[in-house]
């Protein structure tokens, strides 16, 4: 009897196990002879404690938080970088900061002539060339229509970084950072052509909300896209400075947020910064939700993976009237935008896919903005390069985890704010800084155990100096020299 129970446990569990591995390998399936659409929508500083699915509690964004009780919610995602275009150089082109061709914000001198050419006000970011492939490039294996709507900061159009060289049909927004830096602007790009905008003279206020066109050129790009597969790439310029958004949305916080007199830095200056600042975020939050109606309403909506997340972590306080202090926009973490702690870094990231992703999911798996790329591949059964630092997210998006390749560790390198580098390996974080003085001779590893101490505030490395001597070789492994930007003590590896 009990001979033949063993035999029936064993088979049950066989059977277990080949439908777990056949769930996986038939959806894998799927998208490959059935491309699903891709919605990627990434904030601008938008801090990891700023959705109310991480714990806001000041800002409401109950559209982004449908979309992570519908699906899973990573706890322990990073960005590529601390600041705009690196980070995005990380998510299109699946590689590390130590290997990314874009490693700094910056605009190029040689790009003036741009400016005399053309008359353009902003000339531009340094240009991704032509031999990096982007998510965008690779998607095209299957006939994706593919769309960059809002703000891109990788070399304008002219240059091997205009974006329609780079994979994507339509552009439609800010091309150059600094412009993006109002957000009732004179005029913003449709492909090559300027979108003028009377009313708008990039002061406070003006007739034309950029967030309102990004949304309007996102939709008609659905609906003009629902027969094929399409790749909708949407950068937000929100809730990037300055604080500016319509009176309409800024009415739901208004008189409600507590405001405080402070010292203006940079930027236009908003009468009433914490409320403008909640309602920026609150505005975008409501056309996520367009987006996600619209995708409901074609029938759409489970065929179409949507993801949510920031380019790096909210700006530091007091800049241009944001107060990430009072909206612990950070939460537990230590640092803002500009910085190598998780402050800097660790950003929101949720997924839905209805059908293939289990709703009410939370995952601590460690993962960065350049595993995008290969995830993407993977789920539209395309290629990506080889030469990549991403590892594919599918297994645990699909509820799979015991199938999920982990990183060993992840690196990065940021040659501003003095110079940075990082490494996260397991629990264990290690972070060096002032590495552009050169009259400091010590150049120190911070380390720290995130699983106990979460905020980084207390320095173990005495006490593990063979964590710290690994890690030291990471750093030393992990970068690759740039010609765009020196690094000179990474470069000389004199540490």
């Amino acid at each position: 009897m009990k001979r033949q129970f063993d035999y029936f446990v064993i088979l049950f569990f066989a059977i277990f196990a080949m439908s777990v591995v056949f769930s996986y390998s038939t959806t894998k399936l799927k998208a490959a002879e059935q491309p699903p659409n891709i919605v990627f929508i990434m904030a601008d500083d938008l801090g990891y404690n700023e959705l109310g699915c991480y714990g806001q509690k000041w800002i409401k964004t109950p559209h982004i938080d449908r979309i992570a009780k519908e699906g899973i919610r990573f706890t322990d995602f990073y960005s590529g970088n601390a600041v705009c275009a690196p980070a995005r150089c990380n998510l299109l082109t699946g590689k590390h900061p130590g290997h990314a061709y874009i490693r700094n914000n910056g605009d190029p001198n040689h790009l003036q002539h741009l400016k005399e050419k053309f008359g353009w006000e902003f000339p531009g970011q340094y240009p991704i060339p032509d031999s990096e492939i982007t998510i965008a490039e690779i998607l095209k294996q299957k006939n994706y229509a593919t769309a960059a709507i809002g703000k891109w900061g990788l070399g304008h159009f002219g240059t091997t970084g205009d974006p329609n060289k780079q994979g994507f049909d339509l552009f439609y927004g800010f091309n150059c950072q600094r412009h993006a830096h109002n957000h009732y602007p004179k005029f913003l790009w449709n492909n090559r052509t300027k979108e003028l905008f009377p009313g708008n003279d990039r002061t406070l206020n003006g007739k034309t909300y950029s967030q309102d066109r990004f949304t309007e050129m996102a939709l008609d790009f659905i609906q003009k896209n629902q027969k094929r597969p399409f790749f909708l790439y949407l950068p937000f310029a929100i809730p990037h400075l300055s604080i500016q958004t319509p009176e309409s949305s800024l009415k739901q916080y208004k008189g409600i947020i507590p405001e405080q007199e402070h010292k203006h830095h940079g930027y236009l200056k908003h009468p009433y910064p914490r409320a403008g600042y909640a309602a920026m975020v609150s505005h975008m939050d409501r056309d996520v939700g367009k987006v996600m109606d619209l995708l409901k309403k074609l029938g759409l909506d489970e065929n179409t993976i949507v993801f949510f997340t920031s380019d790096n972590g909210p700006a530091y306080n007091r800049l241009g009237g944001s107060d990430s202090i009072f909206f612990e926009s950070a939460g537990p973490l230590r640092g803002f935008k500009g910085s190598l702690y998780e402050g800097g870094i660790r950003v929101p990231m949720i997924v839905r896919w209805p059908g293939k992703i289990p709703p009410c999911q939370t995952t601590d798996l460690l993962s960065a903005n350049w595993d995008i790329m290969p995830t993407l591949a993977e789920i539209s059964g395309t290629t990506a390069p080889k030469n990549i630092d991403g590892i594919s997210l599918l297994p645990t998006l699909l509820g799979h985890p015991e199938n999920q390749k982990k990183h060993e560790l992840l690196y990065w390198e940021f040659a501003a704010y003095g110079g940075q580098q990082a490494v996260r390996m397991g629990d264990w974080k290690g972070i060096r800084q002032k590495l552009l003085l050169r009259k400091n001779p010590h150049l120190n590893i911070e380390l720290y155990n995130l699983k106990t101490d979460i905020g980084e505030t207390t320095d173990v490395a005495q006490e593990h100096p063979e964590i710290v001597e690994k890690i030291k070789r990471i750093m030393i492994e992990q970068h690759v020299n740039s010609k765009l930007f020196k690094f000179p003590v990474l470069d000389e590896q004199k540490f």
